[in-house]
């Protein structure tokens, strides 16, 4: 039988698998926290209570915050620490052209390829969310949108792009736990999903992503209030958010 063999003198390519760091993990839980409302909008940090949460010293949490505010996610005033950020009403639009800008060459990258695993994934999302949308439960709702959004960006293939639309994803909940109505989302799926689905399965890059601008510009016009006769589920604003999730295990050193 051949065995491999190296010439002699040769470098031996070694390939170190990246560890998460203690930092990586905290950013992680405040990211989830934020997304799941446990760090309600507008609410301020506390270094103690949430080192304390996670069992974590305050300097790695600092870090991780810092990562936070350079994401836009938290929010630093002079003189009285941080906040959980807000996304009012006149930013909504600007949120959802960053949304557009990424979903779009996302969608185009898939499509050029003609990825039928791809398509098959969205289709399988697209499904999970018309059985939530069968139900009351608003944040299962809005997960199972996010879950379809967030497929058709990493089906991209782009690191990058993925990483941005994580970000933007928090921002689109932060936007609808800032609303003073509530987290209020669609009772029915937009038809936009299955304009989209039947341009994938016929290649028609147009027509894919003018379903996807239609959504959003929907999706801006109930988030500022100007879609009345659409009708919603919706979380009350004084209702309590989910229990914050600690750090179960710390790397090992």
């Amino acid at each position: 039988m051949p065995q491999s063999t190296r010439r002699s003198g040769a470098p031996v390519s070694v390939f170190r698998v990246p560890r998460t760091s203690t930092v990586d993990l905290i950013a992680i839980e405040l990211r989830n926290a934020i997304f799941s409302g446990a760090l309600p909008v507008g609410g301020q940090i506390g270094e103690v209570e949430i080192s304390s949460q996670l069992g974590v010293s305050r300097s790695p949490l600092r870090e991780a915050m810092q990562r936070l505010v350079q994401e836009g996610l938290l929010t630093a005033t002079p003189g009285r620490g941080l906040r959980v950020s807000k996304i009012g009403p006149e930013h909504v639009a600007d949120l959802y052209a960053a949304r557009m800008a990424v979903e779009s060459e996302s969608l185009r990258r898939v499509m050029r390829r003609g990825d039928s695993v791809a398509l098959s994934q969205l289709e399988k999302s697209y499904a999970a969310l018309i059985e939530v949308s069968e139900g009351t439960d608003a944040r299962a709702i809005g997960n199972a949108d996010i879950a379809f959004h967030q497929a058709l960006v990493d089906a991209a293939g782009s690191r990058r792009l993925s990483q941005y639309m994580s970000t933007l994803i928090i921002e689109t909940r932060i936007a609808s736990f800032s609303s003073p109505n509530g987290y209020v989302v669609r009772r029915s799926v937009s038809p936009t999903y299955e304009t989209l689905l039947d341009a994938m399965r016929t290649g028609d890059v147009d027509a894919a992503v003018a379903a996807l601008s239609v959504q959003f510009d929907d999706a801006v016009s109930r988030l500022i209030g100007k879609d009345a006769e659409v009708e919603t589920v919706e979380t009350p604003p004084d209702a309590a958010p989910p229990s914050f999730e600690p750090i179960i295990e710390s790397p090992r050193a």
